[in-house]
């Protein structure tokens, strides 16, 4: 399924991507089921379907540092695969139906409620009439093996290499990876036949990605790297039986780069769509009707959302003409623009720069982050350039979890690629974003708390996860930093850009909007640049509805913060707020609503009586 690949390529899904030592849970046998109490007939509902999901998806297990399926990727594209998805999801939902959530505990019944929308969503993802759609574009250039497997199998990435039985369940992971490529030509064909197509700017994508990893020699690639680097205690037979091996396998990987690259290129190119969004697709308005359903958690429509990001994007220009004003800038706003783009002083000094400059930012968070946060991840946090075989196409920046017990390090990636073409301000918003209080205390707090069943400390929807990471931008004034007008302007660059993906991902794939078009009024309305808007607007060509999830989640957030101020009055506390916001893992916006509600009852307050997202922000015009 396309979304599940998507997960397993994209930084964007990554919540999914963590783990804890796994408890035997056959250590002692359960009470029999008329003794349990309802709770422990949700957990063990609960344990039972993580075990199930992670041997049908194992490649999750080993995200956790669970080994127990360490030689396997999984299936993700068959029609088994699907069939035994779809069956999951019956089956818990049946179960679930037999359990009395009035007699769960206040966390169960959060837990209740996640599991089961989780459950129906699954099933809507695995219908044919959705299916048929999605399963037969198996691969673009955000969404794809091809981009996620080389640094996951490089040993730079979430699988370990410190022992020989490792690097062997490495080299059986490629036999999986394989396969996956394969069946996604026979996807494709499939898709050929029934008249649903991909686009030909993905695709074109596609066979770029696919010939740059092929033009490396085998030495060169990530998927040989491991065998540059064994660990102390190797045997030299070993080394040597591995060493050939991995060089076998790494051209095995070619070869299946090679009949992917040459039937996209060849076959599927010349017939595929040329319109870039869904709208020009097939069945195109099922497919975004239900991945902004998917993606928000909330029932909204395409119009309503793009009439809300022109709302934000006129008051976000407004802040953009307060800061000009202020540094003296005597020019149109856009003139002011390109005078950020085009200024030296605006552009990294140097990698080195950029790396150094990460750090001095992170420390200055962490000096003032128990101001605003009670619980302080215990997962270390590192600070990576992304790799140069992929960072031509990666975004500015990505967060690649740790694992709970911190054996493994939770990862802000900055990218570095084409230093000229990148902005210094804006920095310190994409660490607040990124790492921390974003992604890193998000992701990391969840998968630490053992006391959440697996599917909320491992699980997640963007709307929430994304959400949040936005959210955390506009704590920088509250951290001590946007001292500097340039870094605001930065901050309002960002949060621009999330208000330009309502307006520009709803104007792609439900208005009719082109590649060029796109690219303009994210150019007209922000100071980015243009190699930063091109990337943008092909993301969310190949991913739609996904930068939805960003702003949706963010207001909601604010929103409810608003409300517990106003509610509360001097007894609201900000720490606390954020501990009922971040304790329970990544929840549905409507299911955090109510838990922010009940959480300001209990507290004294009056129960709010809803959000409108149009009036966050209390906007002078909307949808002008």
């Amino acid at each position: 399924m396309k979304r599940k690949l998507l997960m397993l390529a994209s930084a964007a899904a990554l919540p999914l991507f963590a783990t804890p030592a796994y408890a035997d849970h056959h250590a002692e046998a359960p009470a029999a089921e008329a003794e349990m109490t309802e709770d422990q007939r949700l957990r063990a509902l609960f344990a039972a379907s993580d075990e199930d999901n992670l041997r049908r998806n194992p490649i999750m297990a080993l995200f956790r540092g669970d080994m127990r399926y360490a030689d396997r990727i999984g299936d993700f594209i068959s029609d088994e695969y699907f069939d035994g998805e779809r069956a999951a999801a019956e089956a818990n939902l049946a179960a679930l139906a037999e359990i009395d959530r009035s007699a769960l505990s206040q966390t169960n019944q959060i837990a209740y409620d996640i599991f089961r929308l989780q459950q129906e969503e699954n099933l809507r993802d695995v219908s044919p009439e959705l299916m048929a759609l999605t399963v037969v574009r198996p691969v673009n250039h955000f969404s794809g093996f091809h981009t996620f497997y080389p640094t996951f199998a490089s040993g730079q990435g979430a699988a370990p290499f410190n022992t020989v039985e490792d690097y062997e369940n490495n080299l059986s992971r490629h036999q999986d990876f394989i396969t996956i490529s394969d069946r996604s030509i026979e996807r494709f064909r499939q898709g050929m036949e029934s008249g649903v197509f991909e686009s030909q700017l993905t695709i074109g994508r596609v066979v770029e990605q696919l010939d740059t990893q092929l033009a490396e020699e085998i030495a060169d690639s990530p998927y040989f790297r491991p065998a540059l680097n064994f660990p102390e205690g190797f045997s030299e037979e070993d080394q040597a039986r591995l060493t050939n091996a991995y060089r076998e396998s790494t051209q095995a990987i070619f070869d299946a780069y090679t009949r992917m690259r040459d039937f996209l290129r060849d076959e599927y190119l010349p017939v595929a769509r040329e319109g870039v969004g869904l709208v020009h697709m097939r069945g195109g308005d099922v497919v975004y009707a239900q991945m902004v359903r998917d993606t928000t958690t909330l029932d909204l429509t395409p119009d309503f959302i793009h009439d809300l990001g022109l709302a934000e994007v006129a008051r976000i220009t407004r802040g953009f003409e307060e800061i000009r004003d202020e540094v003296g800038f005597e020019g149109t706003l856009q003139e002011f623009f390109e005078h950020i783009r085009t200024d030296p002083q605006f552009k990294p000094e140097s990698r080195e720069w950029l790396a150094e400059e990460y750090y001095r930012i992170g420390e200055r968070v962490d000096q003032r982050i128990s101001e605003l946060f009670s619980t302080i991840p215990n997962s270390p946090l590192e600070i990576r350039a992304v790799e140069p075989f992929r960072e031509a196409t990666a975004a500015g920046g990505s967060y690649q979890p740790g694992t709970p017990d911190g054996s493994r390090p939770g990862v802000f990636y900055y990218n570095a690629y084409n230093l000229d073409e990148r902005l210094t301000p804006g920095m310190e918003t994409l660490y607040l974003h990124e790492a921390a209080p974003g992604h890193h205390f998000q992701i990391s707090l969840a998968q630490e708390n053992a006391d959440l069943p697996n599917f909320m400390r491992f699980g997640g929807n963007t709307a929430y996860v994304e959400g949040w990471a936005l959210y955390t931008e506009t704590l920088g004034p509250e951290l001590g930093i946007f001292t500097d007008p340039y870094q605001r302007f930065g901050h309002l660059n960002d949060e621009m850009l999330r208000a330009m993906r309502l307006v520009v991902d709803t104007g792609l794939h439900a208005k009719g909007w082109t590649r060029e078009q796109a690219i303009q009024y994210m150019l007209d309305n922000s100071g980015m640049t243009n190699v930063e808007a091109t990337s943008e607007v092909e993301r969310y060509i190949a991913i739609p509805s996904q930068a939805l999830a960003y702003k949706i989640g963010s207001l909601t957030i604010q929103a409810l913060r608003a409300q517990a101020e106003e509610a509360l009055g001097d007894n609201f506390d900000i720490r606390g707020f954020h501990e009922q916001v971040l304790d329970t893992g990544a929840l549905p916006m409507a299911v955090l609503e109510d838990k922010i509600y009940d959480w300001i009852e209990a507290n004294g307050g009056t129960r709010p009586g809803g959000i409108d997202l149009m009036a966050v922000h209390d906007y002078e015009v909307a949808g002008d």
